[in-house]
């Protein structure tokens, strides 16, 4: 037998014909022994998930101190809201806050709110400031400080 134009490393010849059959159909070379996969998912496992669940919880962090930050910024500016209509002051505004923050979070959530009267742009406005310290893992463990604005505009009569 002689070599194809399209195969020019091919082995010719019937022992070599019958090698690569006998490799075809067990997936591996002749000659070498086979070699058990037994056990081989439980370390595959084991490698990927030293990789993948810290991933995981750092990603479920991120998303609970976002959820925090976007509730807080949300509180804050609802009080301000609350504190600037007419017949209202800032303490209301800071009292609103601070009951909007204890129904989303409950009442040993830690938070600060303050709240005052300021000039924006030369209109009468309230400011309403909250800061809260957040578990860095999960609910417990060491925290982080979050500090977030909310301002409205006062209504005044004409």
């Amino acid at each position: 037998m002689s070599r194809r134009p399209d195969q020019p490393f091919a082995r010719t010849g019937r022992a070599w014909s019958r090698i690569a059959r006998i490799g075809s159909r067990t997936g591996r070379l002749a000659g070498l022994p086979a070699r058990s996969q037994r056990g081989s998912a439980i370390a595959d496992f084991a490698l990927v998930s030293v990789i993948l669940v810290p991933l995981f919880f750092g990603v479920l962090q991120i998303a609970l101190i976002w959820h925090v930050k976007t509730t807080l910024t949300s509180a804050a500016s609802e009080g301000a809201h609350y504190g600037a209509t007419f017949n209202r002051s800032a303490g209301d505004g800071g009292q609103r806050t601070s009951n909007v923050i204890d129904d989303v979070f409950g009442t040993a959530f830690s938070d600060d709110v303050t709240a005052r009267d300021m000039v924006i742009d030369g209109q009468p406005a309230v400011e309403v400031d909250v800061r809260a310290d957040v578990p860095v893992l999960g609910f417990w463990g060491p925290s982080i400080s979050l500090e977030v604005t909310g301002h409205a505009v006062k209504e005044i009569l004409p």
